[in-house]
């Protein structure tokens, strides 16, 4: 694992920018893994300054997204769909209807989405660059504690601590979904390098689980321990009095 230290949030943002625009620009049709949430809304703000200032362009590029929360269309605004397209996809010139793609969550049969999505994801090659974030319980994407590690697409009943993290994103508690579609944890792995973005000192403890601790289900994100290719961009909030054993 490659550990770089910023500052603050912002600068968190705009180092993980660089690093995705020059993997763009370096290989115009890479395929990237997109995470949302809040820690990665300002990285995607710094994209689209940058695209707009300086054209760099995803004509080419392809987007696979993580998950998505089951019941909620493209069209609600707290869908994932809707998320990527309002804080990234309307700004920049990447084919929305061709080249990104998310999980579908209105559909009736999602155990077959899922068998769809990991297909599709197969299909074109895998993804080249995944970003992550890292919730408090070590879950990413939906990948709760517990979760296999060699579990691929699938349906997940969320834990009530990342419902609870994820209603301030909701008017009422009981608009927040309970189940989403995410990628597996196997999926994710087989990417062929990984971005980790870690913001503020309430992750602090998942990343010292992280770096510090054994690689366990019971902790979904340790397992990037065996990844060949990890960069956490960290800030001093999310890093603070960390001694690190990796």
């Amino acid at each position: 694992m490659k550990i770089i230290e910023v500052k603050d949030y912002m600068e968190m943002s705009q180092k993980a920018a660089e690093y995705i625009i020059e993997k763009v620009c370096n290989q115009p049709n890479i395929k990237l893994g997109m995470a949302t949430g809040g820690t990665p809304v300002g990285m995607y703000k710094k994209l689209v300054e940058d695209h707009q200032k300086n054209g760099t362009s995803y004509k080419k590029v392809m987007t696979f997204n993580l998950d998505e929360y089951i019941g909620l269309n493209g069209d609600n605004k707290n869908s994932y769909r809707y998320y990527m397209n309002e804080n990234l996809f309307n700004h920049i010139d990447i084919d929305k209807k061709r080249n990104t793609f998310i999980p579908r969550g209105d559909i009736k049969d999602y155990n077959e989405e899922c068998l769809r999505y990991e297909d599709l994801i197969d299909k074109h090659g895998g993804v080249d660059v995944q970003i992550l974030g890292i919730g408090n319980n070590g879950h990413i994407g939906f990948n709760e504690p517990g979760t296999s590690f060699q579990s691929v697409t699938h349906v997940v009943n969320l834990a009530s601590s990342t419902i609870q993290a994820n209603a301030r994103f909701f008017e009422r508690m009981e608009e927040v979904p309970t189940q989403a579609i995410t990628m597996g944890i196997s999926t994710i792995m087989r990417s062929k390098e990984i971005l980790l973005l870690v913001s503020g000192e309430s992750k602090n403890q998942a990343l010292h689980s992280l770096l510090n601790g054994e690689i366990t289900e019971s902790f979904p994100a340790s397992i990037l321990k065996n990844h060949p290719c990890v960069t956490i961009i960290a800030d001093k909030a999310a890093i603070a009095g960390l001694k690190i054993h990796i």
